[in-house]
């Protein structure tokens, strides 16, 4: 039986308090770090979140430590492992949404297992890293590819630290704004064609999140993301289409 599935947004990183997209794998802010006490307390507070079994992390600073600092307990409790798993990661291949490289990460996160990310890690625009392209196929599929590896974990629960963007266009269809969280089960499957979906606890669908803090209404999965590199579209890229924000 695949795993119930809590996604989590990053705290406030310095890119969203100064919109500049410009700043390479942003650390979080001080607000950022405050945000991170009140989804700590919601999720130890979550009888869901306690049953936690895995923790994964896109392999971003700002993901890693929301992940540091909001779920340290499960890891001090259980001692679980936080993994980092580049297809994760967010969309875009600005500055703000591209990583660090893994050496300088695990020199500074000795706590976090950087052992199965793909190498190619942290490209996102050559040919070997089409993976990771910034386009609608390219996103959907990756998305895909992460929510497979999910569903076939043995944990009763496992707990995501992502993106907004990511989450929202390509994985679950719904908001999340600053270490805010949903809950989700996979949703039944006939056949493997028909694709990996997620239908959400009615606990975080009618109040916006696990905290409350994030918009009710869903989106339309793959709705704004671009079909070419918009760096081949100066248009997509001036309006921030599916960037993480």
């Amino acid at each position: 039986m695949p795993p119930t599935v809590i996604l989590v947004r990053h705290a406030q990183a310095l890119h969203n308090a100064e919109r500049n997209f410009s700043i390479h794998d942003p650390d979080l802010t001080e607000e950022g770090h405050e945000q991170c006490a009140d989804l700590r307390k919601s999720l130890v507070e979550n009888p869901l979140a306690r049953q936690a079994e895995a923790i994964i992390v896109s392999p971003l600073r700002r993901t890693i430590q929301t992940a540091l600092r909001s779920v340290d307990w499960l890891v001090e409790e259980k001692g679980i492992k936080i993994e980092a798993n580049a297809d994760w990661q967010e969309n875009s291949a600005k500055p703000c949404d591209t990583g660090s490289a893994i050496d300088k990460l695990e020199q500074e996160f000795p706590m976090v297992d950087f052992s199965k990310v793909d190498p190619v890690f942290p490209d996102k625009t050559s040919p070997a890293a089409s993976r990771y392209h910034f386009t609608k196929a390219a996103i959907l599929n990756r998305a895909q590819s992460a929510l497979k590896s999910l569903y076939a974990r043995p944990e009763k629960v496992v707990i995501v630290v992502s993106h907004s963007a990511f989450l929202r266009l390509a994985v679950s269809g719904y908001w999340y704004f600053n270490a805010d969280y949903r809950i989700f089960e996979f949703a039944p499957m006939n056949s493997i064609e028909d694709g990996f979906r997620l239908e959400q606890h009615e606990s975080t669908r009618e109040k916006g999140g696990g905290l409350g803090k994030s918009w009710i209404d869903p989106i339309v999965l793959g709705s704004e993301l671009p079909e070419e590199d918009p760096d081949k579209e100066s248009a997509a890229e001036s309006n921030g289409v599916g960037r993480g924000y």
